[in-house]
């Protein structure tokens, strides 16, 4: 039991900012020479974004393939995740630019890199001539090589819609880059296996530079998503479920096993063949579980949709940097294209927040240390939304086209009422 406690790398960050949290106190001209351990993790990081990007984009539409075979079904569910989505990136940004979780921290002392230019241009806005003209690259290899997101975006959407159109002759260059995918995500669990590491630098720097105050917006933001999360579901998911004639407590409770499940490894993807079993049980088609549920680990992320919109304003307040209504609405629309990328992967939507800076270029990408002693600690709530919404996604859809089975919700209920009483049963005549 020990063994696996210390091998859960939850637990090995708890530690690892414990302890940067104490080297930083007792001797904090040490712990700001962990700034460069941090950076490393960082440079790591940024290693693997532009591929990861691509390859997920890529993939995401290429496979839409299957959802014209099943026409209105995929327009469907496209629709819906959009504007779902949608929604939580707005709810997140309201909620962040209400409680201002990372106002009142100084950063201007950072030891590396001038953020004053980043301030400056938060005042000046975004040229949007500029904005869009830069969003097309002179040369594809150029903005790989450079790390220009927004260019990698536009070229993967391209070469995405080209992919598709090829049909059967473009189903082994999907094969391939399926294979690359498993490979560059491989490439990010190893990364974020050195996670401890990272969170201990960049604590033990955070601590050391400006004391136990900047502990204080970390709690805060964490205090915003997880509430945010939370009117997302029982408000928001909640009035989607009513609209459609279903109980979201009978469903949570369905999935509950799922939830616990994505609660200890903090990935929803752990979850992904239980959870079309379960929809199927639920009364959903099986050619509706199997087309929603796979394409929304791509396209329907609420839980990191919420994150992502209010880690970005979050780091803008840490660095002062002052955003229009404007630019909040472009980190909205860029938000919808970079979270496309974040799979149901631990450390995935680190990787996006990554991206979305780099796109958005107001915010320094510094900030990144700040938030990883904590993104550790919401990944549980992303990953948990994430599954909660593609279920009722997956509902929602197939009661639309009329592919959803009353009957068999009311045995898989039948079901589960008469397993809860026969364990309960075996419970007591083990007590006796």
């Amino acid at each position: 039991m020990k063994k696996q406690i210390y091998k859960n790398l939850t637990f090995q960050v708890l530690a690892a900012i414990a302890l940067g949290v104490l080297v930083g106190l007792v001797w904090p001209n040490i712990g700001k020479e962990m700034k460069p351990v941090g950076d490393t993790f960082i440079n790591a990081v940024k290693m693997v974004i532009a591929p990861i990007i691509f390859l997920t984009i890529v993939l995401g539409i290429a496979k839409m393939g299957d959802m014209k075979k099943v026409g209105k079904v995929g327009g469907k569910a496209f629709l819906y995740f959009e504007v779902v989505t949608t929604l939580a990136l707005v709810i997140g940004l309201i909620v962040v630019n209400v409680i201002k979780p990372g106002a009142g921290l100084d950063f201007s002392k950072l030891e590396k890199g001038d953020v004053s230019q980043y301030t400056e241009t938060g005042a000046q806005g975004i040229n949007w001539i500029e904005f869009v003209t830069h969003i097309v690259p002179s040369n594809m290899v150029d903005a790989f090589a450079k790390g220009d997101i927004l260019q990698v975006l536009f070229f993967s959407v391209l070469f995405g819609v080209a992919l598709a159109t090829l049909g059967e002759k473009g189903k082994s260059i999907i094969d391939l880059l399926d294979k690359l995918s498993l490979v560059f995500f491989k490439i990010i669990g190893f990364v974020m296996k050195a996670a401890p590491i990272g969170a201990f630098a960049a604590m033990a720097y955070t601590i050391g530079h400006f004391g136990l105050t900047s502990l204080v917006p970390l709690a805060k933001l964490m205090f915003s998503v997880y509430t945010t999360m939370f009117i997302f579901i029982f408000v928001v998911l909640n009035l989607i479920c009513k609209m459609y004639g279903f109980s979201l407590w009978k469903y949570l409770k369905f999935i509950k096993e799922e939830i616990l499940i994505v609660l200890g490894t903090s990935s929803s993807e752990s979850v992904l063949p239980r959870m079309m079993d379960k929809m199927e049980r639920y009364g959903a088609s099986k050619s509706v579980v199997g087309l929603v549920i796979p394409t929304g680990y791509s396209f329907n992320l609420d839980g990191t949709s919420i994150y992502l919109s209010m880690a970005v304003v979050f780091l803008a307040q840490v660095f002062g940097v002052d955003l229009s209504i404007a630019q909040q609405i472009t980190i909205i629309l860029v938000l919808m294209l970079t979270s496309k990328g974040a799979a149901g992967v631990t450390g995935s939507g680190f990787i996006v927040l990554a991206s979305t800076l780099s796109a958005l270029q107001v915010i320094p990408l510094e900030g990144l240390a700040l938030l990883l002693g904590v993104d550790r600690f919401m990944s549980e709530g992303r990953a948990i939304v994430n599954l909660i919404g593609n279920g009722i996604a997956t509902i929602v859809v197939a009661k639309s086209v009329g592919e959803f089975d009353e009957t068999k919700r009311e045995e898989a209920f039948t079901e589960m009422v008469k397993r809860k009483k026969l364990g309960t049963a075996v419970a007591a005549n083990s007590e006796s």
